[in-house]
């Protein structure tokens, strides 16, 4: 389960390419989270997060202070966290996070890149039973550090399942629900936070030709391009 979220999170950042789309998406977040918790990081636990996402992304430190007072401001937008679902050809689905100011405007956007490569967008809910939504945490891996005592600690707050990435960095998944409890113990426990985060992963995935998987891919390159994308998910059985 691990290898496939890493290889899906790599293929998505290869493709946002520039740092500027990827400042954009966790600026949106920070905005959400600052409206949703108010803009102080010791008293708002999902910005506290973010802005270890924003570290981890190399977003300056500035960008991140811009965005937290753009958030308090009554000027600024007030997006909204939308998840559309659909099918692409092949019978491969593809759940989308969005974060919009505009649903009108993306929806608009992501039904168009269905339509345009032979796929189809379908109604909210419809694809839950394919994915679990889960919250996965990653930690640079303390000194002396047991994992296997790790593992029987974490089990108590909610995490599923612990290994160590090829870069030496602890990732911890969990149920949705656990995000809370997992990320309290971690800063309690003073562990270094690298990110922290939601992700779905498929419950069972389908294997595709190359020349399939090129087609479906079309449809994941024009909704990856989308400024209000926030992530894509799909059940594509990867190599």
């Amino acid at each position: 389960m691990g290898r496939a979220f890493e290889y899906r999170k790599a293929r998505k950042l290869k493709r946002w390419g520039n740092m500027a789309r990827t400042f954009t998406r966790i600026g949106k977040e920070i905005d959400i989270a600052v409206k949703a918790g108010g803009p102080d990081p010791a008293n708002n636990t999902r910005l506290r997060i973010l802005i270890q996402n924003a570290k981890a992304e190399n977003m300056p430190k500035e960008n991140v202070e811009r965005a937290i007072k753009r958030a308090v401001s009554k000027d600024t937008s007030d997006y909204k966290e939308i998840v559309y679902e659909g099918y692409a050809p092949y019978g491969i689905a593809i759940v989308i996070e969005a974060a919009t100011d505009n649903n009108t405007r993306t929806v608009a956007n992501v039904r168009h890149a269905f339509t345009k490569f032979g796929g189809s967008l379908g109604t909210t809910g419809s694809l839950d039973f394919l994915f679990e939504r889960k919250c996965v945490f990653k930690i640079n891996k303390p000194e002396n550090f047991d994992i296997e005592e790790f593992e029987l600690e974490m089990i108590d707050y909610g995490a599923d399942e612990i290994f160590e990435d090829e870069e030496g960095i602890i990732n911890i998944y969990g149920s949705f629900e656990a995000y809370g409890n997992i990320q309290k113990y971690l800063e309690e426990q003073q562990y270094d936070i690298v990110s922290g985060e939601f992700t779905r992963i498929p419950v069972d995935t389908k294997e595709l030709t190359s020349e399939q998987r090129a087609e479906v891919d079309k449809i994941l390159d024009k909704l990856d391009e989308d400024d209000d994308v926030t992530n894509v998910y799909h059940n594509i059985k990867e190599d």
